[in-house]
């Protein structure tokens, strides 16, 4: 008996998946790199981390910048990072400006930098928190005008910390007469991260509010009151009730899963590439490199 050829046939069934199939969606596409192949190939990670950010720039009609410290590295907010930040906005112009932040925090002098100069380069900030921004991350994250977070989202106190001691501990009397200079470090850098993050609530997301109900957010996010660990989780439900002017988005929504897709290709690209940090913008990007270690 004489069979039909398979080719060109095109059972109901398939014809059936085509129609429900969804269309092709980043990072596929038919159209080949601009780039030569051998470079590509090299540089493809970054390449498509850009696509994705400048697809993100497409749905919100505001640019997209990340910065990402490596907590598997426990990298930290430092003094160099300002050069890093004010190299990624040097083509922003007067855009608003989406930044999304990954750290533990760090250094409050270089988180002071920062803000400072965020708050002289644009004038709509959001701050988007795919994982974490804890510590001096959040103090950071309170220089936006909103924090879009999400259901895995966390912030967390800003009380700083000297060599792993809780300033509030070393601002006791019974420091003092111990050790009066490190008891006086302390209480400085507890002044300055309140004096900061009051500064920053009373021009920006909460201003308009009650001087008494800033404090008081100020105090529940830099003393052992609210909050009795220094990681400890504030989501975004803790968040509004802090008086912080949050953006939720759920996990189904288009915008929140590609963020939450390129937070991990950052974080799988750092692991992958042993880079410390990850600053990158459509068209910019620098990575910091695990310093080597010591030879014997």
């Amino acid at each position: 008996m004489a069979t039909t050829p398979l080719k060109g046939r095109i059972s109901l069934r398939t014809r059936k998946v085509q129609r429900n199939a969804k269309p092709d969606r980043f990072p596929r596409t038919r159209r080949l790199p601009t780039q030569s192949p051998l470079y590509w190939v090299e540089q493809k990670d970054r390449y498509l981390r850009q696509l994705l950010i400048r697809d993100l720039e497409a749905m919100t009609k505001r640019r997209f910048v990340v910065y990402y410290a490596n907590r598997a590295e426990s990298a930290q907010i430092d003094a160099k990072d300002v050069a890093y930040i004010t190299e990624l906005f040097s083509d922003v112009g007067a855009d608003s400006v989406d930044l999304l932040l990954e750290t533990i925090g760090g250094v409050t002098d270089a988180t002071e930098a920062i803000v400072s100069f965020l708050k002289n380069s644009t004038t709509d900030l959001r701050v988007i928190v795919a994982d974490s921004a804890k510590s001096n991350g959040t103090l950071l994250a309170l220089a936006a005008n909103s924090i879009v977070m999400g259901a895995t989202s966390e912030l967390g106190p800003i009380e700083p910390l000297v060599g792993g001691i809780p300033c509030t501990i070393l601002e006791q009397p019974q420091i003092a007469s111990a050790n009066f200079p490190l008891h006086m470090y302390g209480k400085y850098a507890l002044q300055q991260t309140r004096a900061l993050a009051k500064t920053l609530l009373t021009n920006g997301m909460m201003e308009g509010e009650r001087l008494v109900r800033i404090d008081a957010t100020v105090d529940a996010l830099s003393s052992r009151n609210t909050y009795f660990s220094h990681g400890s989780v504030i989501n975004h439900v803790e968040a509004v009730s802090l008086g912080l002017k949050i953006d939720y988005l759920p996990p189904d929504s288009e915008l929140w899963q590609k963020i939450w897709l390129l937070y991990c290709m950052a974080e799988y690209d750092c692991r992958k590439s042993r880079y410390l940090k990850l600053f990158e913008g459509r068209a910019r990007s620098t990575a910091v490199s695990i310093p080597p270690k010591p030879g014997p």
